[in-house]
């Protein structure tokens, strides 16, 4: 079921994934690359462009300002990709000047349109075209003529670097020393250059970088906070396509070595940090963080000791989430009363707010029950007007609700109510997290049609985030959770080419690297262990076993004694799941509960004692009722319906199956529902008057046509899951029905595919009477 504590990540000061950089040197303005813009603005400006190629270049404007210096090639690269014919008036623009004279340079600048004049182009005063114009001709013109000359010498190098050979594998350098290209006043006195040359140090960028790509020009504030912003948005909604975590390290790690107080530096440095999972350095540089944050003086609404005292709060309530993430319960709750005690003091009831969503999460996360402690944070959120808080803490007790048996109509309106919340004020993620829930609880309750439909609804719903408008898919947990739900889905119903299809999906949105990866891999793992165990290929679901367990550790015991059942080893399996069960019990796990009494139950048929076995099965049937999970309800009735078969009442193990037969065809899996017709039949060929291996006996001919018409059903379900045991069970049934029916031929036919069977699986066939 997708959790809730993950979204409660809280920065004051990164909001929507925007970073508000404060402290950072700006060197100058005027560069060769931002001449290159320039060249491009002006050239959309002066030529005919048809409508789709200036759609595609407007789209390239903002990115291309805003964005890291980029050398020539990988620029007019860029360029060429949305209209080639600009490319290459760009190119001859640039050629004239650089291959011409220090007054080629000078006619362009006073050839560009005036922002204020220039009424109907893009380079009007107030629009990206013109307040860039704007800028660069101001910071042209307070240049100086060394200075102008020193920028055009920049030019032609940054020009001729393009084409030009390394040498000795030496990489250009795309600027020559602009050390003394400064845009403010050349009267300074020598103290204050030195300051500011200390204060303006440019950082360079080396995004996407490999051994070959030259340097890039200098980082300036704005592409600093440019470069930041969408990292962060990247790494909270498509963490694919954000840096590797190894390249967004060395960036971060090049920013602070220029400006070690760049306080938004170090708490992506944090985010990136908790993408690989280490602990002390994502700690560090949360403590970093907000240190900067204090000595910066920009750390809230006021400055001072309210500033103060907010910083010190936050940072223990991040520092608790951070604890929270990594289960270290004990530290997480002495950070977490330090947060608490200090927005107390402090009269912060929005502080206190989450560390009351906190609080419950923890409590959550430690297994204990904090019905009591969410309602009292729903409560307060609502007074205090902060929908967000309130929504996580009402799919909290939604969450809290499907694991205490409450039933679906209440589960599903409450879920409702907050939907109407989360579109009210445009919250996509809970929106996600609201549809992946339903999708969990839908597939809980055994209904797998409701199921697929929430997975489909949120696969196709479009991200509602500004940013990243009319994308359908986000690389969030919700997504990952509907996938996994979907992908097991397809492998019930045996579709295991659509299930590989899905996994590579996943595989390719959340890398192994990624913080949701192991969604998928428990999938995965489980999908190929549930393939080999219905293939009877034990020997390839044993290696899993340990793979499963690293994930989770109650699914591995299960799936551990599943398979040492299934290679007849029933005394090391019931120690197993006597074990689970008092595991589960006392967490209130209610399903693998019942998972477990099932596996119990079936292992006192082996030892021939049904009568043992009906208690079992008949506490699994009332656990399973009174939480309202109609799968495992149905489940439980075809054990019970096999337990009356074996005592000797036939008729009423047929009338017990009739119940469960209509769920089972229609939600579950493919194997259950082959299980169900098999069990079917045996029971109609019970009723009427046949036994294995007794020719000759009456018997109601309507009953022995229904149980051939339910074998052959059956043997179409093992068919596709290629369960060849279970097929040779079908077919020795088949064989000795036609031959009681005098149907000799095909008797003969089943025997013989029987035989094949038998010889394929080189292993002694277990009783038909003894398993389900």
């Amino acid at each position: 079921m997708a959790s809730v504590h993950e979204s409660l990540y809280f920065n004051p000061m990164m909001t929507n994934g925007v970073v508000h950089a404060n402290v950072f040197g700006i060197k100058d303005w005027v560069t060769p690359y931002k001449i290159s813009v320039l060249a491009l603005l002006y050239e959309m400006t002066a030529s005919k462009i048809t409508l789709p190629e200036r759609r595609r270049l407007n789209k390239l404007i903002l990115p291309l300002q805003q964005g890291p210096d980029l050398t020539l090639g990988q620029f007019l690269k860029t360029v060429e990709e949305c209209c080639p014919q600009t490319a290459y008036a760009v190119k001859l623009r640039l050629h004239e000047m650089a291959d011409g004279e220090l007054k080629d340079m000078e006619y362009f600048f006073s050839t560009l349109p005036t922002p204020f004049t220039a009424f109907d182009t893009e380079a009007y005063k107030t629009s990206v075209v013109g307040l860039f114009m704007r800028h660069m001709l101001l910071a042209y013109n307070k240049l100086s003529f060394s200075q102008v000359y020193k920028l055009y010498k920049s030019l032609q190098h940054y020009y001729h670097s393009h084409y030009a050979k390394p040498m000795d594998g030496q990489v250009p350098a795309l600027v020559a020393d602009d050390s003394e290209m400064d845009l403010t006043s050349i009267e300074d006195t020598v103290g204050d250059r030195v300051d500011k040359e200390e204060l303006d140090t440019p950082l360079h960028e080396s995004e996407l970088r490999s051994d070959n790509t030259p340097s890039r020009g200098p980082l300036s504030q704005k592409q600093a906070e440019y470069f930041l912003a969408r990292q962060a948005y990247l790494l909270k909604n498509d963490e694919n396509k954000a840096l590797k975590p190894a390249a967004l390290q060395e960036e971060l790690n090049n920013m602070l070595k220029f400006n070690p107080d760049f306080a938004e530096a170090h708490y992506l440095n944090y985010l990136n940090s908790m993408r690989v999972q280490d602990i002390f350095l994502s700690a560090h540089s949360l403590l970093h963080y907000f240190d900067r944050l204090i000595l910066s003086g920009n750390d809230g609404k006021s400055n001072g000791d309210e500033g103060y005292g907010r910083s010190l709060r936050y940072a223990a309530l991040n520092l608790a989430s951070l604890h929270c993430r990594f289960g270290h319960y004990q530290q997480a709750d002495l950070a977490l009363q330090e947060a608490i005690r200090i927005a107390q003091e402090s009269n912060d009831h929005v502080c206190l707010q989450h560390c009351l969503s906190w609080l419950y999460t923890l409590e959550q996360m430690k297994g204990s029950d904090s019905t009591v402690l969410t309602e009292d944070s729903v409560k307060m959120a609502a007074h205090f007007c902060l929908p967000y808080l309130a929504s996580l803490g009402i799919q909290s007790l939604v969450q809290q609700g499907a694991t205490q048996g409450k039933t679906a109509h209440k589960l599903m309106d409450a879920l409702k109510d907050t939907d109407i919340l989360h579109w009210k004020h445009s919250l996509s993620e809970l929106i996600e997290i609201s549809l992946a829930q339903t999708t969990s609880i839908w597939r809980m309750y055994g209904k797998s049609t409701m199921s697929l439909q929430q997975a489909q609804l949120l696969l196709n719903m479009s991200s509602l985030e500004p940013v990243n408008f009319g994308v359908q898919q986000n690389n969030t947990e919700a997504f990952a959770v509907v996938l996994c739900h979907l992908a097991e889905l397809h492998a019930e119903q045996g579709l295991y080419g659509a299930v590989s299809e899905i996994i590579q999906h996943l595989k390719e949105q959340f890398p192994p690297h990624t913080q949701h990866a192991k969604l998928w891999m428990l999938c995965d793992l489980k999908i190929q262990f549930e393939r080999h165990m219905n293939e009877g290929k034990y020997h390839l679901a044993e290696p899993l076993v340990t793979a499963i367990t690293a994930l989770n550790q109650l699914e591995g015991l299960y799936r551990k004694a599943q398979v040492l059942k299934a290679v007849n080893r029933s005394t090391e399996a019931y120690h197993i799941l006597q074990q689970l069960q008092a595991r589960c019990e006392k967490t209130k796990c209610t399903e693998m509960v019942i998972r477990v009494m099932l596996s119990t139950a079936e292992l006192h048929w082996e030892s021939s004692g049904f009568s043992t076995a009906l208690p079992v099965l008949l506490q699994a049937l009332a656990l399973a009722r009174q939480h309202h999970l109609q799968s495992l309800a149905s489940e439980t009735i075809l054990h019970l319906a096999f337990t009356q078969l074996m005592l000797g009442v036939p008729e009423q193990a047929l009338n017990v199956l009739h119940e469960a037969i209509e769920p089972i065809l229609a939600h579950r899996a493919v194997m259950d529902k082959g299980r169900a017709m098999l069990l079917a039949a045996r029971c109609q060929i019970a009723v009427a008057g046949f036994k294995p291996n007794r020719q000759g006996q009456a018997a109601d001919l309507r009953l022995a046509a229904s149980a051939l018409d339910t074998l052959n059903e059956a043997a179409a379900y093992f068919s596709q899951l290629n369960c060849k045991e279970r097929l040779r069970d079908v077919h020795y049934l088949q064989a000795q029905l036609h031959r009681s029916l005098g149907q000799i031929l095909e008797s003969n036919k089943s025997a013989m595919l029987f035989r094949l069977l038998d010889q394929e699986l080189q292993s002694p066939a277990p009783p038909v009477s003894m398993r389900l």
